[in-house]
């Protein structure tokens, strides 16, 4: 029998609840949405009012995988929605909202990880976050990813920009950048800028450019995720990996101490006592007295 369960007035059926997603160390479909229930204050500040795309993996991480942009089939009629611009025709395109605990365990049912673009829907387009996503390519890792974080901090900051770091949940780091509404297309333009910048000044380190061959031991700055069409993982979503990683928050004494790559993998599990320890790192990220101008130029 499907388990019914009441989330803020609402009822909902909760599914295949033992079925084990993660079989290298045992983790439930139901621990996932226990997961995404003890962490929701946190995560459902970087959902709001921010249209969600759905990686989805019902069967764990070794399953089918596929993307889910427009409004799921079967999708409750009190979940929240946003009609967004289509950006290669003409129309829109209707997105989930996760706005509220039940429509959070609604979706965490759907097994899923949330990927979010930099801007609000009511302001497509308009970004008020900046993202450069650090990859590593092996041999290189999320220690050499920490080396051109901190060059991208004081960077950033020789423009008055705050940045804060998350993991990306699989092999790098993310930067976030809280920044007053600017047009994505210039978000791009200043985050590309920085992307070379990094590259030329971080020699054999750094690379603005995707092109594989080029990859091997450098991080790739890629800046393309502010293009408005792009989305990133959202803070706290579980990760289709080998384990329940998860997209976490880090302090940047942690990115300035990091030796070796274990030291910033972060599973479900160890994200409670973090936000007990630290509260959401991410945080700043929605304090609108954080928010940076760019530059002349790019604004």
């Amino acid at each position: 029998m499907t388990p019914i369960t009441e989330v803020e007035g609402r009822r909902l059926a909760l599914t295949n609840l033992d079925k084990v997603l993660y079989p290298s160390v045992g983790f439930t479909k139901g621990e996932a949405v226990h997961y995404y229930a003890t962490c929701a204050g946190a995560l459902l500040a970087h959902l709001y009012n921010r249209p969600v795309s759905f990686l989805r993996f019902p069967d764990g991480p070794d399953g089918q995988r596929f993307f889910t942009k427009n409004v799921p089939p079967g999708t409750p009629d009190w979940v929240r929605t946003a009609d967004v611009p289509r950006r290669s025709e003409e129309g829109t395109a209707t997105f989930v909202l996760v706005q509220d605990m039940s429509s959070l365990i609604w979706a965490a049912n759907l097994v899923t990880e949330f990927h979010t673009p930099q801007w609000q829907a009511d302001s497509p387009g308009v970004a008020d976050r900046m993202v450069f996503d650090l990859d590593p390519g092996a041999p290189a890792t999320i220690v050499e990813c920490c080396t051109v974080a901190l060059w991208l901090r004081e960077r950033l900051a020789a423009d008055g920009l705050h940045s804060y770091a998350k993991t990306s949940g699989s092999k790098g780091l993310h930067l976030l950048v809280p920044i007053e509404p600017t047009p994505s297309e210039q978000v791009t333009a200043y985050a590309k800028e920085l992307a070379v910048e990094a590259e030329r000044e971080l020699a054999g380190l750094a690379l603005h450019r995707m092109t594989r061959s080029l990859r091997p031991g450098k991080v790739f700055v890629d800046f393309s995720q502010n293009a408005a069409a792009k989305t990133t993982a959202t803070p706290y979503t579980l990760r289709a990996r080998a384990e329940p990683t998860v997209s976490a928050p880090v302090t940047w004494e942690e990115v300035e101490g990091c030796g070796a790559p274990d030291e910033l993998s972060f599973l479900a599990t160890d994200i409670a006592p973090r936000l007990a320890e630290h509260g959401d790192l991410l945080g700043p990220l929605i304090n609108l007295n954080r928010a940076g101008r760019l530059p002349r130029g790019f604004r």
